[in-house]
């Protein structure tokens, strides 16, 4: 991105105006032009009722399914809108058939909730949850991912860009030996989308599910679902409605033919409409300028937050993106989040069972996290940089 557009994004973000916001992995700052809209959506609601203006605003609602198939490389039968990326990715691993001795195959960094979901249906099927183990840069061995996989093993399942921490998995060779293997892979890429390129096609999985409210920078309560067309007639999601069904008569109903079988009858539609928006709004910049531009003062980040005395970078992988995650010898990562919001600085936690499993193996409590975007500035962190030397001074 190119100085003008950086400025463009700046005066087109109300909220960099009150503070220096490192949490975009979190939840971004909507940009103007895409609240507005929300605002008008929700006031014409309010004005004319909620049915009058999802069906004035129809094709508005419809272009969300072409945005996100725009984006991801996919079709638009293939997205389904989901209230987040969590409820996203349930809908489709709970429709996954499992029996006793089948096997899920995930990574050490997997997200916590992703993990909790495995154990849980590996309880109630009696099946089996395999870690793929880090090699010598903390990125899953995909060595050993080929040798774990057996006639038992049913579903690869793994976090494109785990929470704690800026470390991108290798979704694209994963993908290529579940292929091989004709094993279906589910991508969770909450934490991809919109700060790098994410082409379904190219990376070969199977599912995808990601939020509206990170990188994308939409709204919350906002998500979709990607499933490719091959699988949506052979899987039967674990809930559905009178929207992703019709009946027929007192013994029969028949499920819908596209994604949106997954979807519920109520939803946010202002949300919908608004995140098709918000992904207008990333590719009239481009993703991949967006990428560099993240990557780039990301890694500035990282270079700057090495020279710190007593400062330990926590990321992982050969390929890093926007998160950046460290912890201080001496400092609580809570008490640095909590000193840095008094200076009206931005950033998260990382702990608990958000990355549980590679914590745990790497002996780390909890990281302090700052996720930029791409209307972060060198400015901005260089602020930031001042006040935590300061404080750890």
């Amino acid at each position: 991105m190119n100085e003008a557009e950086i400025q463009r994004a700046r005066r087109e973000t109300r909220g960099i105006k009150t503070c220096i916001h490192f949490n975009n992995a979190g939840s971004s700052l909507i940009s103007a032009p895409v609240a507005d809209y929300l605002y008008g959506f929700l006031r014409e609601e309010e004005i004319k009722g909620g049915y009058e203006t999802a069906s004035l605003r129809e094709m508005e609602l419809e272009n969300f399914y072409i945005r996100v198939a725009e984006l991801i490389n996919a079709r638009p039968e293939e997205i389904a809108f989901v209230e987040n990326a969590t409820r996203a990715w349930d809908m489709i691993f709970y429709s996954i058939p499992l029996k006793a001795g089948d096997q899920i195959i995930t990574v050490r960094s997997e997200y916590g909730s992703n993990v909790i979901a495995y154990l849980h249906r590996a309880k109630l099927a009696g099946a089996e949850l395999v870690i793929v183990e880090n090699n010598e840069h903390g990125e899953p061995d995909t060595n050993q991912l080929k040798k774990l996989i057996n006639e038992k093993t049913k579903l690869i399942s793994i976090s494109h860009i785990p929470t704690g921490g800026g470390l991108v998995n290798p979704a694209k060779k994963i993908g290529e030996i579940a292929n091989e293997h004709e094993i279906p892979f589910l991508l969770d890429a909450c934490q991809s989308v919109g700060q790098m390129l994410v082409d379904v096609n190219e990376i070969g999985c199977d599912f995808l599910s990601a939020t509206g409210r990170k990188f994308l920078r939409g709204p919350r309560g906002t998500g979709f679902l990607y499933v490719k067309q091959k699988w949506i007639e052979r899987l039967d999601p674990p809930l559905i409605d009178q929207f992703a069904a019709n009946l027929i008569d007192e013994k029969t109903y028949l499920l819908r033919k596209d994604a949106r079988k997954f979807e519920n009858w109520e939803r946010y539609f202002a949300g919908q409409a608004t995140l098709g928006k918000a992904i207008e709004y990333a590719m009239d910049f481009g993703v991949s300028k967006i990428q560099k531009r993240i990557f780039k003062i990301a890694d500035t980040l990282r270079k700057e937050l090495r020279d710190i005395s007593e400062v330990e970078i926590t990321d992982q992988g050969l390929v890093q993106c926007g998160i950046v995650t460290f912890r201080h010898a001496k400092i609580n990562a809570k008490v640095i989040k909590s000193e840095l919001a008094r200076k009206q600085i931005n950033v998260s936690v990382s702990s608990g069972s958000g990355s549980r499993l590679s914590f745990m193996e790497r002996r780390i409590d909890s990281v302090v996290r700052a996720s930029l975007h791409y209307y972060n500035t060198e400015e901005e962190l260089e602020h930031f940089l001042s006040e935590l030397k300061q404080l750890a001074s």
